[in-house]
């Protein structure tokens, strides 16, 4: 494991970080904005504390840093998959309502690509 040993990994910096801030910025709850950062900062919280590991012939200690970390990307990853399908069920019922009231190509044109996410696609992997 590639952080195997690494006692000096205090914080992860996310690379395509600005496409998630993006994302959770579009979010339609502020609690979900929220949730979202918190979790986002969580990595950063326990880092600096767990368990390097063992870098010797003990492949069995990857330490508590790559669990960590796997965690991490593994529940924020969920977190805005299930919560960017939350938001477009809610856009969906909004735009119906919408239709009823207005005409369909204001709504269409006019109110729906502001209430859009960015459309980058987050994958979770089955494990």
């Amino acid at each position: 494991d590639i952080y195997q040993g690494c006692k000096k990994l205090k914080q992860v910096d996310l690379v395509e970080g600005a496409v998630l801030h993006d994302t959770i910025a579009a979010l339609l709850l502020e609690e979900w904005k929220n949730v979202m950062n918190d979790n986002l900062d969580a990595i950063n919280q326990s880092l600096p504390t767990a368990r390097a590991g063992s870098y010797d012939n003990n492949y069995d200690d990857m330490g508590g840093k790559a669990m960590a970390i796997r965690r991490w990307i593994r529940t924020v990853l969920r977190k805005i998959v299930d919560y960017k399908a939350q938001h477009r069920s809610l856009l969906n019922e909004a735009a119906t309502a919408l239709q009823h009231a207005l005409p369909n190509d204001i709504v269409i044109k006019n109110v729906l690509p502001f209430l859009e996410l960015p459309s980058y696609t987050f994958e979770v992997e089955v494990h």
